[in-house]
């Protein structure tokens, strides 16, 4: 086995133990939602991950962890997040952990798509098939059309377009600032927008099971990002982004396995299109990404004396 091949295997292990964790992350939330204070679930996961992140990156960046070139937009991706947070936990209330986890893995088709608009490039056809095919998934999960549909389940639907503003806002700083402050950042104000409100919603837990609950939430929020992170810097985001989709596997099997939910055969097929259509653009980014350095011009003087 090479050492390119032993790092890809290594980076999809991190991969998939990232998506077992968000998806366990969402399982959680959504058990917490029907016996806490969203305003509660909201503060433990972020004070626990920045804590968390503070312990590990202080002693080894000191007061660098601090330094920052864009305060306020630091200040407002950690804005995005608490919002981010917020409408996923409401969400949640409402329905499935995987029909939910399902809808909100079109970030990346809309990421990309918004990416490609907003720099006024053409959006090819099969650009345009994934995002259609992708909502058109999103759209048989919710079935706006069933007797039972309710708003609430439109809420995954602007996550999305949250999450969005949130990844491009992320792409923006990390080009002249530390991962690790921009992450420490953004929970340390995730963290500060819940204390505010946390008197107002404050409730004592009434047992180890809501306690334990609680500090999951951080662990898992921390531990999933982490894994994340160390995924990433293994091995290409091309070769990795098609596994980041086993997150609704793993989310759907804690539905099932803590709320006894199964998907139905609607929302198993409009599943199934959030992922072959969400994998599809992904590689369409890939191949258009190498399409764009085979074009580039070759410097000439590159190596000379």
């Amino acid at each position: 086995m090479s050492a390119d091949d032993a790092a890809a295997r290594r980076g999809i292990l991190f991969i998939v133990a990232s998506a077992a964790c968000f998806g366990a992350l969402d399982t959680t939330v959504k058990w917490l939602g029907a016996t806490v204070p969203l305003v509660m679930a909201m503060w433990s996961r972020y004070l626990v991950q920045t804590l968390a992140t503070g312990a590990v990156q202080v002693p080894r960046r000191g007061a660098a962890l601090l330094r920052t070139r864009h305060p306020w937009l630091q200040a407002l991706r950690g804005l995005l997040l608490v919002l981010c947070s917020s409408f996923a936990f409401l969400a949640l209330r409402h329905m499935p952990v995987g029909e939910f986890t399902a809808i909100v893995m079109l970030t990346p088709l809309a990421i990309t798509l918004t990416a490609v608009v907003s720099l006024g490039e053409r959006v090819s056809t099969l650009r345009w098939l994934s995002v259609v095919g992708g909502f058109a998934g999103a759209l048989i999960v919710i079935r706006p059309d069933a007797d039972d549909f309710h708003w609430p389940l439109l809420l995954p639907l602007a996550l999305v377009g949250l999450n969005t503003a949130f990844q491009l806002l992320t792409s923006k700083l990390a080009r002249d600032e530390d991962p690790a402050s921009i992450h420490f950042y953004s929970g340390l104000v995730a963290t500060l927008a819940a204390s505010v409100a946390l008197p107002f919603a404050w409730q004592v837990p009434t047992g180890w099971l809501q306690w334990g609950a609680l500090l999951q939430l951080g662990v898992l929020s921390t531990l999933g990002h982490y894994f994340l992170i160390v995924g990433y810097s293994a091995a290409r985001a091309s070769t990795l982004t098609p596994f980041l989709y086993t997150q609704i596997v793993f989310a759907a099997l804690g539905g099932w396995l803590v709320f006894g939910h199964l998907p139905d055969r609607w929302a198993v097929a409009g599943i199934a299109l959030i992922i072959v259509f969400g994998a599809f653009g992904s590689w369409l980014t890939t191949r258009e990404q190498r399409e764009r350095l085979s074009a580039a011009p070759i410097d000439a003087t590159v190596g000379g004396g």
